[in-house]
């Protein structure tokens, strides 16, 4: 039996209704402190109902990461014959022990060998320096890590994958491709980690009305 519920929606905006009901893969690097796009505040105020999150679906950065999801998860597909995937873009994954953790994949994945179910994530990003490229050297930036393990933890699944595409500012034409692989044994501590943040930042604040300290990233 599956460790959570699946919750369908009909379209974008009702999946993006859904989604204010707890604490998803894209807010848990903000609930950590470690995302360089929005504070543990900024969430807070938007699960707690103060402020609308702003929609940014009209930014280039973001539209192109849209569009690319699905060529560049056809892509892993071709290159990774050993699984099957499923995917459905409105399906929130609902943890069933913690109801505020959930989680939307771009892919569930199943070794068509073992049946071991596991994640796919995919990625676009833009860097702009060397040291961004750093980010990206034999591991995922926190912040896309922190959400992969969130993932893991609401699914139970045995590994996931996360495929970026890494464009670089100073040179258009040029684009790589770089495919991350964990499993579950080797993050269990990190699972822990970050699913203890996240009960914590859920009924310490959320229930009880207390906005956070503020948590910023160290750059």
């Amino acid at each position: 039996m599956e460790p959570f519920i699946r919750i369908n929606s009909d379209n974008h905006d009702e999946w993006l209704e859904k989604r204010k009901n707890g604490i998803g893969g894209s807010d848990v690097a903000s609930v950590l402190g470690v995302s360089p796009y929005k504070t543990n505040q900024q969430i807070y105020d938007e699960k707690a109902g103060l402020k609308e999150p702003e929609n940014i679906d009209d930014k280039p950065v973001v539209k192109y990461g849209h569009d690319a999801e699905e060529p560049l998860r056809q892509l892993f597909m071709l290159d990774h014959p050993e699984y099957e995937l499923f995917h459905d873009s409105y399906m929130i994954l609902q943890s069933t022990e913690y109801p505020f953790m959930q989680v939307s994949l771009d892919g569930e994945l199943t070794d068509v060998n073992t049946g071991e179910k596991g994640i796919y994530e995919g990625k676009t990003t833009i860097v702009h320096s060397s040291r961004d490229l750093d980010k990206w050297k034999d591991e995922i930036p926190i912040y896309y890590y922190s959400q992969c393990v969130h993932a893991m933890n609401v699914t139970g699944y045995s590994f996931f994958w996360l495929r970026v595409q890494i464009s670089f500012a100073w040179n258009p034409d040029r684009k790589e491709i770089r495919d991350y692989f964990y499993r579950k044994e080797d993050v269990l501590a990190d699972m822990e980690y970050v699913k203890q943040e996240v009960i914590k930042f859920w009924t310490e604040n959320i229930m009880k009305g207390v906005r956070p300290g503020l948590k910023l990233p160290e750059l």
